[in-house]
């Protein structure tokens, strides 16, 4: 079953269930943006071929509307231009995007507690990545070049920070702008989206005084990597290596940690400093928090799956800044929908950690179920796992591994060696490691 008429080919496969007509209706409503009177491309229609461009970034969105009609045997649907479609994206503009994407936005609703929260607080992460943009003389109105090694070369970018919850991958809330402004300034932007019961993960460029009070008052708590030789003032100590210290206006309790890994390479060993706003350290040992800290890490793969699954490494379509919003907000609900789903079917297995689902194959099906215009609209007994569900269930990878690996360029744009051909590329399995210190004056 399909919507009727034009309005047909506006559909999402299977993922329609998690972003159905009612709610895109909605959003447009809500923005105004409801054509109207009926055209051969109607609003709800250019939302859900924006949705699609991002499953099939690798197309031009010609080609992904022969993707959307390609299930449609029988129906008389438009055959619309290039040009077509660009002036239906125009029309639209980003609003309803930004709109649909705070409906879908938040924490996926999960029972698998163990994997998403630690006692009793539900752990999050916020970082920013970059992402290029078309080299247009519009974009340019609004973005900038990175320097480089060869000056402002390459592409323009955009710098998008996202808060995600570490134990589904799904994403909170998201903000982007000009990369000009740092990650510390887009950052106090997402507090409005931290609450109590929250403790959030972030690396040392947020370490600053002001930007972490301000993000204590929503209530929220913060584990925070600082710099070692940052001095900070010993208020008192715990037994557990602790201690209590101030950042700012700010009370903090100082954990300092040497992490040392350990392979068949051989031994590295370094050493962390983490502030947290959780000051009892009988509820709050500070080797679990050590240890809780590496779910930070959870973003970066955030962002591999945008940037390097969904895009594949390829430049942002958008060839003026409104339509780099609209792209982008696209982009942030296809990858939710997706991770909802995913979670949804981990969710049906008690114990099943959501981190063994793959993206990629989750991914993959919904491109087929895009294709094949199945499942659109819900049976009468609603079905929480699907096809992609089922997929991602049969094809699940095995429990995560604790290895490491050098970060170099596996392979570079020259085809010469990049660094000399003596460069250890090797994965090793690991070992961790934590030691507490008990430092300071």
């Amino acid at each position: 079953m399909v919507a009727a008429g034009r309005f047909a080919p506006g559909h999402l496969g299977e993922l329609t269930q998690l972003v159905p007509f009612e709610m895109v209706d909605d959003a447009l409503d809500r923005t105004g943006a409801m054509q109207s009177r009926v055209r051969l491309l109607p609003a709800r229609v250019v939302v859900y071929l924006l949705l699609a461009g991002c499953l099939f970034a690798e197309l031009g969105y010609v080609q992904v509307w022969h993707r959307l009609t390609a299930g449609l045997h029988g129906l008389a649907v438009a055959t619309p231009t290039a040009s077509a479609l660009r002036q239906a994206r125009q029309r639209l503009g980003a609003t309803p995007l930004r709109a649909l994407f705070d409906l879908l936005r938040g924490p996926a609703a999960t029972t698998a507690a163990g994997a998403v929260s630690w006692r009793g607080l539900l752990v999050c992460a916020v970082d920013g990545t970059l992402m290029s943009v078309a080299d247009s003389a519009a974009n340019l109105t609004a973005v900038v070049k990175q320097r480089c090694n060869h000056g402002a070369g390459g592409y323009p970018t955009v710098r998008v920070l996202a808060l995600v919850a570490c134990g589904t991958r799904s994403v909170i809330d998201a903000v982007f702008g000009p990369a000009s402004t740092g990650e510390p300034g887009y950052a106090a932007r997402l507090a409005g989206s931290l609450r109590p019961g929250m403790l959030l993960l972030a690396d040392r460029n947020f370490a600053a005084a002001d930007l972490l009070t301000h993000l204590a008052t929503t209530g929220a708590d913060l584990l925070v990597r600082c710099k070692t030789g940052r001095r900070l003032p010993v208020r008192s100590r715990y037994p557990d290596g602790s201690y209590l210290s101030q950042l700012g206006s700010l009370a903090v309790r100082v954990i300092e940690a040497e992490i040392s890994i350990v392979t068949s390479a051989g031994r590295r060993t370094g050493t962390y400093r983490l502030v947290t706003t959780l000051l009892d350290p009988h509820r709050y040992p500070a080797g679990e928090l050590i240890t809780l800290y590496h779910q930070r890490w959870e973003i970066e793969t955030v962002y591999l799956e945008l940037k390097s699954t969904i895009l594949g490494g390829r430049v942002l379509r958008a060839r003026t800044p409104a339509g780099i919003d609209q792209e982008i907000y696209a982009l942030l609900v296809t990858y939710q929908v997706l991770r909802t789903a995913m979670t949804d079917a981990t969710d049906t297995i008690p114990g099943l950690d959501p981190d063994r689902a793959s993206f990629t194959i989750a991914l993959h099906t919904a491109r087929d179920q895009v294709i094949q215009a199945a499942s659109i609209i819900a049976d009468t007994v609603i079905d929480l796992v699907g096809a992609i569900g089922r997929r991602v269930l049969a094809t699940l990878m095995p429990d995560r591994r604790v290895r490491t690996k050098p970060r170099i360029v596996k392979r570079a744009i020259s085809k010469y060696n990049a660094r000399g051909p003596d460069i250890d590329r090797t994965t090793y399995k690991a070992t961790i490691e934590i030691n507490i210190l008990d430092t300071g004056p």
